[in-house]
């Protein structure tokens, strides 16, 4: 029986895995036969739900605790996160498929999703469920690969330095794609070249193990980023192994590939030019790894986005592009520019305030609103946060509620709307979705 005090090695808790292949961190996700691993955080302490996690029928529950045995089925060990990401990297031992890396300042999510479209068209493909991209949600994901495998793809996401490093310990990413270094976690990185060292542990770990990257070639900071690694594909509008541009973006990106695959058009679900690197990392991708060019396009195209990026939502006569999941300078940047060069007459900004930027902030804000003053709009609205603490022309919300009420009570007709902001901030509360 596996009680209180035993000393269970990472071997033996694996072999316990192979016969109960489920992990759960949440009781109120448990189902029978759940391995349950009592996590804590800021304000919750896994250990508390753990006896419940067994009478509700999980097989074991591993704590950190001494919170007493409980019919052989509570195994206590010295740190759960540090034991679960180690169960994570054993049972990624036990593949020899790639897995590929993803992360970036902006994009990394659709570019992981178009990639397993892509990927999945032809092979058996694991990845990332929804943003699940941090300590906790990238062993999940790992575990979560089984043996019928032939891909797994995984995002990593990080606001401090050395925390990518962490990840690939456990992941061991045999490909990477690092989709840019912007203004992102400024407060956590320091700086730009923060941001660019913390992106950058995806390559030295590439580079240090004899990896396979991706590289935006457009951006000369990535080919410098990325000199050394043994095995690099580029991607790019020009100078690269495969090449490709914009056809349009309004009110969907369609883009032309110019060299590098026997393919010509791809009409993509997605707005904004911004999204041209995510789609040609991944054709470059399902091209190298021999995804027929017909199954790329296919996959790509009928790829629709959702949780809040990139949606282009009709609404009575109103077309709202609905990028709300995050926000930061670099992707606030690109979006109102890319709504500013729509040939409409009618353009509306609902923006919430950026976070994460630390010292910065109010600079970051201040420039935001001086591109906005670039352009025509009909009507631009700003929302909490550090927008409050400045002075501006334009319609102000201390919250995306009072934004909702005031957004219900407008008459717009044949109107494009940004609506843009930080997770923090809620923006798609605005037209209640």
């Amino acid at each position: 029986m596996l009680g209180l005090f035993i000393m269970i090695s990472i071997e033996e808790l694996y072999k316990l895995f192979r016969q109960f292949p489920s992990i759960q961190t949440d009781t109120r996700k448990l189902s029978p036969g759940d391995i349950f691993f009592a996590l804590k955080g800021d304000h919750f302490d896994g250990n508390l739900f753990a006896r419940q996690a067994v009478e509700d029928g999980a097989a074991y529950a591993i704590v950190d605790e001494n919170i007493g045995d409980y019919h052989g089925k509570i195994i206590r060990v010295e740190n759960s996160l540090k034991t679960l990401q180690d169960l994570a990297k054993w049972h990624r031992q036990q593949f020899s498929i790639p897995f590929l890396a993803v992360t970036g300042s902006n994009g990394k999510t659709t570019t992981k999703e178009l990639i397993h479209a892509v990927l999945s068209s032809t092979y058996k493909t694991y990845t990332t469920e929804g943003n699940l991209n941090n300590h906790i949600g990238i062993p999940l994901t790992i575990l979560k690969v089984k043996s019928d495998a032939a891909f797994a793809v995984v995002e990593m996401g990080a606001n401090h330095q050395k925390e990518i490093q962490g990840y690939c310990e456990y992941t061991m990413p045999t490909h990477g794609i690092i989709t840019n270094a912007g203004k992102a976690h400024l407060e956590g990185f320091g700086s730009l070249e923060g941001v660019k060292k913390g992106k950058g542990e995806l390559y030295d770990y590439l580079r240090a193990h004899q990896g396979t990257a991706f590289v935006m070639a457009d951006y000369d900071y990535l080919r410098e980023m990325s000199r050394g690694i043994p095995h690099i594909i580029r991607y790019g509008t020009n100078d690269a192994d495969l090449t490709g541009h914009v056809l349009k973006s309004e009110p969907f990106l369609s883009i032309e590939l110019t060299s590098g695959i026997e393919l010509k058009n791809i009409n993509t679900q997605l707005t904004g030019e911004y999204n041209l690197p995510n789609v040609l990392a991944a054709v470059s991708v399902g091209s190298y790894f021999k995804v027929p060019a017909n199954e790329i396009k296919n996959a790509i195209e009928n790829y629709v986005p959702s949780n809040s990026r990139s949606q282009l939502i009709e609404k009575d006569s109103n077309k709202i592009i609905l990028d709300a999941y995050n926000a930061n300078p670099s992707s606030m940047s690109a979006a109102i520019r890319n709504l500013a060069a729509f040939n409409v007459d009618n353009k509306v900004l609902i923006l919430g305030a950026m976070a994460e930027l630390g010292a910065e902030s109010i600079k970051e804000h201040e420039e935001i609103i001086s591109l906005i003053e670039k352009y025509p709009w009909k009507q631009v609205v700003l929302v909490g946060g550090d927008f409050l603490k400045i002075q501006h022309p334009f319609l102000s919300f201390e919250n995306s509620t009072q934004a909702r009420e005031w957004f219900q009570k407008q008459q717009f007709h044949e109107t494009y709307f940004l609506i843009k902001g930080s997770r923090s901030m809620q923006m798609e509360k605005v037209i209640a979705l």
